[in-house]
């Protein structure tokens, strides 16, 4: 009994106190909570690499095998791996690897891509599988934005939840690539809704494999803060998401390069100038990025300077990519580092020095 009463008066007590310092606080702004600054992202050191590009080849779709596109060989691997680029980029279009809207995956495509995915497993290099569709596709030899009444939002996203089922298992794939280079996409259906239904779908089947996002208005690394910058809204449940910049040196930065060095008033800074918008927003707002798309002519050794000094910014902010590009059918494109004749192009001097992000600022 006695114990019953003490604890009634202690509570009465505390009671009393409470009832006090709330009647004290009237009247009072009460002081906001501290501000707590963003937690840097754990990052670790993680490979750079180039495009293979083929699959994605080709206006006709979805085109004839071998005639209008083809599919990186084996013996490219090794030889990038020889030149410790240990991350492919494989561009595909989606009218082939699904012939039609929610239908199945092509056998013969699906085949073609595991068996460039199981080749690169063997020899431990890593896959990005890019969907190279500019957030668009062809039906009928029409081309129809990504959102519109022909191709609905979750028309994309029945494709990403087969390919990730098909896929999920694999050991080396990098990350899903969402969408090469969306731009001017429908008010209607912006390019950050797109996203988040194919981040959904995915997660629903994969929960384990890195999502890229790329960024609107071709994934502008320049632009990014004008057309990105809502993209740090997006919801991932395994919160496994790398953000997709692309970046190129010529004065209108879409990789034509028709001037030479000087007409496109190139400097050594220019690349790191157009890379860093992106790079502070990473670490503004302490998310995982990676640059898809850059590269230089062969034709001026200055190019090679600015590309240099900008894979050594990138590698220093923990920050990797892909070149663009490699691949059996580039010819003499002057952006292109496939060995001509078994000859190294010009460029591979400078990407061997840059093969993986700083292990000292990146762990």
């Amino acid at each position: 009994m006695k114990r019953n009463c003490l604890v009634i008066i202690i509570a009465l007590s505390l009671g009393t106190a409470s009832c006090k310092k709330k009647t004290e606080n009237l009247g009072k702004t009460p002081t906001p909570a501290p501000k707590e600054e963003p937690k840097p992202v754990a990052l670790k050191p993680e490979p750079f690499g180039v495009n293979l590009a083929g699959a994605e080849f080709g206006v006709n779709m979805p085109g004839t095998f071998n005639t209008d596109y083809t599919y990186p060989t084996v013996a490219e691997l090794d030889y990038f791996k020889s030149k410790g680029l240990n991350l492919v980029r494989l561009p595909f279009k989606w009218e082939r690897i699904q012939r039609s809207l929610k239908g199945p995956l092509d056998n013969a495509e699906l085949t073609r891509v595991k068996n460039f995915v199981n080749a690169a497993q063997t020899r431990d290099i890593f896959i990005i599988l890019d969907m190279h569709n500019y957030g668009r596709r062809k039906i009928d030899g029409t081309t129809y934005i990504i959102g519109s009444s022909e191709v609905p939002v979750e028309d994309v996203a029945d494709a990403w939840g087969k390919l990730a089922n098909e896929f999920k298992s694999y050991t080396n794939i990098w990350g899903y690539g969402l969408m090469n280079e969306p731009h001017s996409m429908l008010s209607s259906a912006p390019w950050l809704d797109i996203a988040q239904a194919l981040i959904d779908k995915i997660r629903a089947v994969d929960y384990q494999t890195t999502i890229l996002v790329g960024g609107d208005s071709w994934s502008s690394a320049a632009r990014w803060l004008a057309a990105s910058n809502n993209l740090k809204n997006l919801k991932d449940p395994a919160n496994n998401l790398i953000f997709e910049a692309h970046v190129y040196f010529d004065n209108d930065a879409s990789g034509s390069y028709k001037g030479t060095y000087d007409a496109e008033k190139a400097t050594p800074t220019i690349g790191i100038e157009r890379v860093t918008p992106f790079v502070n927003w990473l670490k503004q707002n302490n998310l995982r990025g990676f640059v898809g798309e850059y590269g230089v002519p062969d034709n001026d050794t200055r190019w090679f300077v600015t590309l240099d000094n900008m894979l050594k910014y990138l590698k220093d902010n923990c920050v990797n990519g892909t070149y663009w590009a490699a691949g059996p059918w580039w010819g003499n494109y002057v952006l292109a580092v496939e060995p001509r004749n078994g000859v190294d192009r010009p460029q591979m001097e400078i990407l061997t020095k840059h093969t993986v992000t700083n292990p000292d600022n990146c762990k």
